[in-house]
């Protein structure tokens, strides 16, 4: 059986890392037509938006995406690429594993987390004006002296609907993987109605869950502390969308950094896997950076299209380069590049 599945190189550093991913999964024996699409920089030059909608209609039709990198512009310029693609195919849920590996330097061993987050609600809705304009002003007049002049504004939509299916998402998760327990994170004792709103969803839908998986709720702050203190205690953490962008850096960082940190963006039929890292512009071209993130990423891809063997497979033989430190790049304590790491990760595949 042969797979459709777009493959985004990204840009920056993007195109290196997925050309030695593709030739990674290519070893697992499984086969993959690729269909190339672009998006970013790269690509805006050319035809004005960094996401083309030949890039969208090609998701749409394959229903699944390798992605690789893109940067994104801090303060002006145009929005994130992946934001957009998330907001566009409704790919509602972030899934963003954080597992330890022998060999990757850590404080801590044999952490196996998965963080679930919300993708298209919450502060990176969009919905911000800038200041003095008609409508900040009149949402300064209408908050009664609440927010000062001259403030730009961005608005925090948390509904019913997009928190009930990202909860259900997260147990389904937990009970599919054989986890114990979903944590639900926000900071309602400040923001009463928004994430006041997200836990009284969530306690709802646990309830079908009772028996079979743990519920247990914790506030942002705390949770970032309990994380680096006892990781271990805890298993599936859903958050609405910024709690969950920072709290999963948060948890890549406790299993040793971006460079091992995979991500996956699901809807109900669409799904879009990534590294959760950015792109590293400066080292385009250079043959130095780290592709495991991506090739994580695409064994999550693996799992998806069911192909558990492979995925399986794949996972071992990245743990056993990881361990031995021959082929790993200066990230990981070793001197190979790019390519170099993901010849012997194929090599090392059963």
């Amino acid at each position: 059986m042969s797979y459709k599945v777009t493959l985004i190189p990204g840009d920056g550093t993007g195109p290196e890392i997925v050309e030695t991913t593709v030739k990674v999964v290519e070893a697992t024996g499984v086969k993959i037509d690729w269909e190339i699409a672009d998006a970013g920089i790269d690509i805006m030059e050319k035809e004005g938006t960094p996401l083309p909608k030949s890039t969208l209609d090609s998701i749409k039709k394959n229903k699944v995406a390798l992605k690789g990198p893109v940067t994104t512009p801090i303060g002006t310029g145009f929005r994130s690429v992946n934001v957009a693609i998330r907001k566009e195919l409704d790919l509602f849920a972030c899934l963003r594993p954080c597992k330890t590996y022998k060999g990757v330097k850590s404080v801590f061993e044999d952490i196996d987390l998965v963080v679930v987050r919300e993708n298209t609600e919450d502060l990176y809705a969009g919905v911000e004006f800038d200041e003095n304009s008609v409508e900040a002003k009149q949402i300064i007049e209408l908050s009664k002296n609440k927010i000062r002049e001259n403030s730009a504004i961005s608005i925090k939509p948390i509904s019913a609907f997009g928190t009930e299916r990202i909860v259900k998402f997260a147990f389904d998760y937990a009970v599919k993987n054989n986890r114990k327990k979903v944590t639900a994170v926000t900071k309602a004792n400040i923001m009463k109605a928004t994430d006041g709103l997200f836990y009284k969803t969530a306690r709802e839908i646990a309830k079908n869950y009772e028996g079979k998986i743990e519920y247990e709720e914790r506030l942002i702050d705390n949770m970032c502390m309990q994380l680096v203190q006892k990781p271990k205690i805890y298993d599936v953490i859903v958050l609405p969308n910024l709690y969950g962008d920072i709290l999963s850096d948060l948890c890549a960082g406790i299993v040793g950094g971006l460079g091992v940190a995979p991500g996956a963006n699901l809807g109900n039929d669409i799904a879009v896997f990534e590294a959760v890292h950015g792109s590293s512009p400066k080292y385009k071209g250079l043959n130095k950076v780290n592709p495991i993130a991506l090739i994580l990423s695409a064994k999550l891809m693996l799992e998806y299209l069911s192909e558990q063997e492979a995925a399986r497979n794949l996972e071992k033989a990245i743990a056993k380069v990881i361990f031995e430190k021959k082929h790993v790049t200066y990230d990981l304590g070793g001197t190979a590049g790019t390519k170099e790491l993901g010849q012997a990760i194929i090599e090392n595949l059963s």
